[in-house]
């Protein structure tokens, strides 16, 4: 995804769009302008132009209501299926899922920080970067032993004294010199 793109879908009305699609989801004007109550009509939809414009969201169907055509809208995101597909992306398409997916995080925390009761503390809430120098074989048990914590963790059954809690995972390697 190139620069102007990523600064494209970095404006609030925007960003609230593509969160509302995330994940496959697919939305009408009138869902969409549900999600995203405190914009007028006339700016969801001149900021959904823009999103179709730049090829982020596409419209999947078109249903016939009454006289008028109903559009339905989804991001264009690359599909995968596989590893296979996964490693088959080109840099633009990684940059597109990377994008979804730190959207999607801000999405949870803007959710999260309007939340009243929300107390970051109490709450374990964090967010920090690592860097660490491994060797290939270090770095895949250090993997390996955070993805065993993680699956135990999420055998949990939801209860009273259990809160629900988003981890998510990145890896950047560092660039080589």
């Amino acid at each position: 995804m190139n620069k102007s793109k990523m600064n494209l879908i970095l404006h609030p009305v925007r960003i609230k769009i593509v969160q509302s699609l995330l994940n496959g989801k697919e939305m009408t004007v009138q869902q969409l302008g549900e999600r995203t109550k405190d914009v007028p009509q006339a700016t969801l939809y001149r900021h959904l132009n823009k999103l179709l414009e730049a090829k982020i969201i596409q419209v999947v169907k078109e249903n016939q209501i009454r006289g008028t055509i109903e559009k339905v809208y989804a991001l264009n995101e690359p599909s995968v299926q596989s590893q296979e597909d996964f490693l088959k992306l080109t840099s633009e398409e990684h940059l597109e899922l990377f994008m979804n997916f730190t959207t999607q995080l801000m999405g949870m925390y803007e959710s999260y920080l309007q939340n009243d009761e929300a107390d970051l503390v109490k709450d374990g809430v964090s967010y920090a970067v690592a860097n660490v120098h491994l060797s290939d074989s270090e770095f895949m048990e250090l993997v390996k032993g955070i993805a065993e914590l993680l699956q135990n963790a999420m055998l949990n059954e939801p209860s009273p004294e259990r809160k629900g809690r988003n981890i998510a995972t990145i890896v950047i390697p560092d660039k080589k010199p």
